[in-house]
């Protein structure tokens, strides 16, 4: 059996959830443009540049979970869906998680955005499994706080090992491993795999990749 591995954010989708969720929020009057949008984008320049304090920035994304019913969050991430992610999808996303599927490859998207934003995303991508920072829930709501690790940069290797342990899995289960990512963020993750593609890579993955003979592919 072989594993692949699969980013979400500007690899699968042709822009990035996480600042789209906070960006609809906003679009909605949930949240107010002057306070929240300047934020949201400073923290996205930060991740892109590889500087982003991951505890920080969850402070700053799942706080406005915890604000509100979670029948509502639910109706407003319906909207969410339609509105904004599906045409995100990248062109050769389901090609490509097809092939893999078509030789029987355990197929994980594995993100740093938040389940809640993340799983239905997952879902019409048709894979069902799923690793991804988990906002802390109390009886059904969401408190604000983040649960366990966060899925980024070595904590993706950490929660995919801890993953794999629950299923009575290790690396050596697995002949070859595929990672598929955009960001420098996920070097410690690329590293770590038989067959790292960089995919519609950030300039620094790019230059990575270049000099360690990675593949280089576009999904879009």
């Amino acid at each position: 059996m072989n594993l692949a591995l699969f980013d979400l954010d500007n690899t699968l989708l042709a822009g990035d959830s996480d600042f789209e969720w906070a960006q609809f929020l906003i679009g909605q009057h949930v949240l107010d443009r002057e306070v929240y949008e300047a934020r949201n984008l400073e923290f996205y320049e930060q991740y892109k540049a590889g500087t982003l304090d991951i505890h920080e920035f969850l402070d700053f994304q799942l706080k406005p979970l915890s604000r509100h019913p979670r029948s509502q969050l639910d109706a407003w991430h319906s909207e969410f869906m339609a509105k904004k992610i599906k045409r995100l999808i990248a062109p050769g996303a389901h090609k490509l998680i097809e092939q893999h599927m078509l030789n029987g490859d355990l197929c994980v998207i594995i993100t740093a955005t938040n389940s809640f934003v993340t799983a239905p995303i997952a879902q019409i991508l048709g894979i069902i499994h799923l690793i991804a920072t988990e906002p802390e829930q109390k009886d059904g709501e969401f408190t604000g706080q983040v649960s366990g690790i966060p899925c980024f940069r070595e904590g993706k290797i950490t929660r995919l090992e801890s993953w794999l342990d629950q299923r009575n899995l290790t690396w050596l289960s697995f002949l070859e491993s595929w990672f598929y990512s955009d960001s420098l963020n996920d070097l410690p993750l690329l590293n770590k795999v038989t067959h790292p593609v960089a995919v519609d890579p950030d300039p620094t993955l790019r230059r990575h990749a270049e000099k360690n003979g990675w593949p280089i592919i576009s999904l879009r």
